[in-house]
């Protein structure tokens, strides 16, 4: 059973937050976005001023059974590469982390092969993959159990070190079809609006992948469980994702939601607990079709769009630097009062 405990976020301060917000030497929401921005930052922190402390990102990993059914471009090895790559600093989530300062872990969460001891490695294997779920569920209940408690572990570490912000990315060949599946369940969607071409299929491939998980969603019973569809459909990687976004909510740290795959392990999050959504901050809107329709069955206004579709995280860190602007103006921008500015002079500003 989850056992998260997680509060609203307080509006003790949202008139004062809003007052100091009107005050700067601005016109009144001339700063558009940034402004609702620190208003929920600074109301998840419930001060007057916020801070961002020790930024990371945890790149969760897992390889899926239903990759052999050919929903990919690509073959289950690449995850493992891919996740060697992540480790020796090589994949644009490296880039970007390093760009703007941002600790970087990454998770073995389920991947088909092991890896030796690297620096920023965490190793929370559950199994050397999911199963086929077109053929079976893809993990057990415990398994599901094991993940999302490993990942509010890894959580619950990176608050003690420090962490009071945290985006989620991941790696995993096929993750897009669990991620589809997920969201169609849970969302009552249909599939056929949320599927998308992944890692670039053509029409004809886009068509074999809608096809294979229709069926796969025919051979199992139907049910509205989040827990029991993440467990049927779910990989490894946003099990523990999602065990990871509970924890840090119960935390009250700020949230970094990346694309389509990080979105798709929030969707069950909310569904069992819906103020965690409070917590969260939209990173992107990513290029993959089925991510808007989750940015509106959550009511959530992304900070940007890119058209990227990459995953890894990356889309939480482009955009964290926005999130950084919106702490910046509210602590230390002047107010029309310290600059000695009339505000009447908001009017022609």
């Amino acid at each position: 059973m989850l056992n998260f405990n997680i509060d609203p976020v307080k509006g003790d301060l949202l008139k004062d937050l809003q007052h100091k917000i009107d005050n700067k030497t601005k016109p009144r929401g001339a700063l558009g976005m940034l402004e609702s921005l620190a208003l929920k930052i600074g109301c998840i922190q419930n001060t007057l001023t916020p801070e961002l402390k020790q930024p990371a990102i945890v790149v969760f990993a897992g390889d899926h059974g239903i990759a052999e059914t050919g929903v990919s471009l690509f073959p289950q090895e690449v995850t493992y590469q891919m996740v060697l790559n992540f480790l020796r600093g090589g994949a644009a989530i490296n880039v970007f982390c390093k760009q703007n300062d941002i600790k970087i872990k990454v998770v073995d969460s389920g991947v088909k092969a092991d890896f030796d001891d690297y620096p920023g490695l965490i190793k929370a294997k559950i199994d050397r993959g999911t199963k086929n779920f077109l053929k079976e569920p893809a993990m057990s209940q415990k398994q599901c159990q094991q993940a999302i408690q490993k990942g509010s572990e890894i959580v619950e570490k990176l608050s003690l070190e420090g962490t009071n912000i945290i985006g989620f990315g991941e790696m995993g060949i096929a993750n897009t079809s669990s991620a589809t599946v997920i969201f169609s369940k849970i969302s009552g969607i249909p599939l056929e609006k949320c599927v998308g071409r992944g890692t670039g299929l053509d029409d004809q491939a886009l068509e074999k992948k809608r096809k294979i998980l229709n069926e796969a969603i025919n051979n199992h019973d139907s049910c509205n469980d989040p827990l029991k569809i993440l467990e049927t459909f779910g990989g490894f990687e946003i099990a523990m994702m999602t065990g990871a976004m509970l924890k840090a909510a119960e935390l009250k740290m700020i949230l970094m939601i990346d694309g389509f795959i990080a979105t798709s392990a929030l969707i069950p999050a909310a569904a069992m607990y819906p103020d965690m959504l409070e917590y969260c901050i939209f990173a992107h809107t990513s290029n993959e079709q089925g991510h808007r329709l989750m940015l509106e069955y959550l009511n959530a206004e992304p900070l940007i769009n890119l058209n990227l579709r990459l995953g890894e995280g990356t889309g939480a860190a482009v955009a964290y630097p926005v999130v950084e602007s919106a702490v910046c103006f509210l602590n230390e921008m002047a107010s029309f009062k310290d600059a000695q500015v009339s505000k009447s002079s908001e009017r022609i500003c």
